[in-house]
């Protein structure tokens, strides 16, 4: 379960952060739906910390890493 004092969201800059990656990659996966998002205004789009950590875990998707 998440600390108490993390955010219950992530923002697509931290999601950045968090994987490494560019910014490009992040809103890639987004458009998708490779990752979970919840876009809450037409600037605004927020990442719910306990499903991104669960789509990472799980392999971060099929999109990322398709099988031959």
């Amino acid at each position: 379960m998440a600390n108490d004092n993390e955010p219950l969201v992530l923002t697509p800059k931290e999601a950045m952060k968090l994987l490494r990656c560019s910014r490009s990659v992040i809103y890639s996966g987004i458009k998708n739906g490779s990752i979970p998002s919840i876009r809450i205004s037409a600037r605004k789009i927020i990442i719910p910390r306990h499903r991104f950590f669960a789509w990472l875990d799980g392999g971060g998707g099929n999109d990322l890493h398709p099988q031959e």
